[in-house]
């Protein structure tokens, strides 16, 4: 692993040359049919062809497994309160080591890394298995697993969302990051109804186990990769203060500010759909368990949609798109509140609002990977993950307590009004910035 021989001030890297790797051109595409849609782009390569097909199934595993894990805490305690310990053991970690994690996406080879956390997911998957199916498993074992597995998202996740631009280059990154997000749409819509089917028929164990499987399918494909098409950039060097000077990187530079502070916004007040749903489908609509599954899947299919339409507006629109999208889904949260009477028209509007939370997702991501040089990028991803997985906690139980109190109608009502206004105000920060950036800078530009 190649090392700078000096370090900048707070852990700042120095202005230094490329290793021999970092220099090497971006990967060659096979050959592809001109005609090509913007969102099938990174198809090209055939390093990112192999982490697809691993993706689809390793997230579907881990959509099976989450369905799983619910049904078997639920069924030895018998409380959702003890399901909401055991989810928030599962993001807890973001909050506690989410900026180590984009340090160590910065320090070490991403792929090597992929690999180490994905062995740790699979280990982790298989003892959850021998638990269950020894019938030995207690609700804190549980909880102590999803918790060890948070702590390896939270490295995995910056580690992860950066790979793909050494896979395709900077040019096809909007590509590799759209398709990302349909795999894991496609995963979320197929995993928790198979998780269901399967559970009729065997123990919750089994599909733990294959879970561990699924992990091993990933890092088959990490082994078969071509290192030589895959373009490195080059490590961080160790160093003190490299988190205070990633978060200052970020919050000196207006184009990654806003949209980090975007995404810490809509995570807390706009993206608790699962809690919403839930609670009109039992106290505003009255329905059972497959109303709430058709309404998730429908949010899912408008999700998938977004993900193949944006690809091809990302190089266009830019901070507009991300600033719009933002706005739109507040917009659309509030549509949806008041279509709410009409659980048809509700369900169309639903679909909306997932389409406009993943065009925001998407965007988001890829404007901050584009416009973040490459030594920068994992910690900098690491402040994005932070913020979006993070809300979560926060915005969870507060928006709760109004469905609780109020009903699931005023907590969209609050949650889209928050969002909305939030985020016109960032957006008429954005305006007075003057931020005009509608490529990556020339350091990131792939050659």
């Amino acid at each position: 692993m190649p090392v700078s021989p000096a370090v900048g001030p707070a852990g700042e890297p120095p202005p230094a040359e490329p290793d021999e790797e970092a220099a090497r051109k971006p990967p060659h595409p096979v050959s592809a049919p001109g005609g090509l849609r913007p969102a099938l782009r990174s198809l090209k390569y055939r390093n990112y062809r192999l982490f697809v097909v691993g993706q689809c199934v390793s997230i579907t595993g881990t959509w099976m497994q989450r369905a799983a894990q619910d049904w078997l805490v639920l069924s030895l305690t018998g409380s959702p309160t003890s399901l909401g310990v055991t989810i928030a053991c599962q993001f807890l970690p973001y909050l506690l080591v989410g900026l180590w994690g984009g340090v160590t996406a910065d320090r070490y080879r991403k792929r090597h890394l992929l690999m180490v956390t994905q062995g740790a997911m699979a280990v982790l998957a298989l003892l959850l298995a021998v638990l269950a199916l020894t019938g030995q498993v207690r609700v804190w074992e549980v909880n102590l697993l999803a918790f060890c597995l948070g702590l390896v998202s939270a490295v995995e996740d910056p580690a992860r969302e950066t790979f793909a631009a050494e896979m395709v280059g900077e040019k096809d990154l909007g590509s590799a990051v759209s398709l990302n997000s349909a795999v894991f749409q496609l995963a979320r819509i197929g995993g928790p109804p198979a998780a269901g089917l399967l559970l009729g028929v065997v123990q919750a164990g089994w599909i733990f186990a294959g879970n561990a499987v699924s992990y091993l399918v990933v890092l088959l494909a990490l082994l078969r990769m071509n290192p030589a098409e895959l373009v490195p950039h080059a490590s961080a060097p160790r160093s003190p203060g490299q988190l205070k000077a990633a978060l200052r990187h970020a919050a000196g530079r207006p184009e990654l500010r806003y949209p980090i502070l975007l995404m810490g916004l809509i995570s807390v007040f706009a993206f608790n759909y699962p809690l919403i749903l839930a609670s009109l489908t039992n106290y505003y609509f009255h329905r059972g368990p497959g109303t709430y599954g058709v309404l998730n899947t429908v949010f899912a299919l408008g999700c998938l949609g977004a993900s193949f339409l944006v690809a091809p507006l990302l190089e266009r629109g830019g901070l507009r798109l991300v600033v719009a999208a933002a706005v739109g889904i507040g917009v659309a949260q509030l549509a949806a509140a008041a279509a709410a009477p009409s659980l048809v028209l509700f369900a169309l509007v639903i679909a909306l609002a997932g389409v406009v939370g993943q065009s925001f997702v998407i965007s988001a991501n890829t404007w901050v990977q584009m416009n973040c040089e490459p030594e920068w990028r994992g910690r900098v991803m690491g402040i994005y993950m932070l913020v979006f997985m993070g809300g979560n906690p926060i915005g969870n139980p507060t928006l709760g307590k109004i469905a609780e109190e109020f009903g699931g109608r005023w907590a969209l009502f609050f949650g889209g009004g928050a969002a909305a206004l939030g985020a016109l105000c960032i957006a008429a920060l954005v305006r007075r910035s003057q931020i005009a950036v509608p490529n990556p800078p020339s350091s990131v530009r792939s050659t």
